[in-house]
């Protein structure tokens, strides 16, 4: 019974984009590129989570999303090139 009450107060207390700075307007120190791809990425997070809707998201991410979760996902200018380059000697 104890288990059942963690878990429901573990469910109305997820914040899923807590660690996320959801604000559209651009901080004071942030450049304009870094500014475009905060926004890119709350943008690509809050589409997967109204894909998914809230209970798949926490399940996928019970911690909350991080913007370091999508550094890992997007590939290097590095890798690029290189699928670029096998790409030009496949022809």
């Amino acid at each position: 019974m104890a288990k059942n009450i963690n878990k429901i107060n573990m469910i109305e207390n997820y914040n899923a984009f807590e660690k996320l700075d959801l604000n559209n307007a651009r901080n004071e120190n942030e450049t304009r590129e870094e500014y475009k791809k905060r926004q890119k990425q709350n943008k690509q997070a809050l589409k997967i989570y109204n894909t998914v809707g809230r209970e798949q998201f926490q399940q996928l991410f019970p911690e909350g999303i991080t913007y370091e979760m999508f550094e890992s996902v997007q590939p290097t200018k590095e890798e690029i090139e290189k699928s670029d380059e096998k790409l030009g000697e496949a022809k």
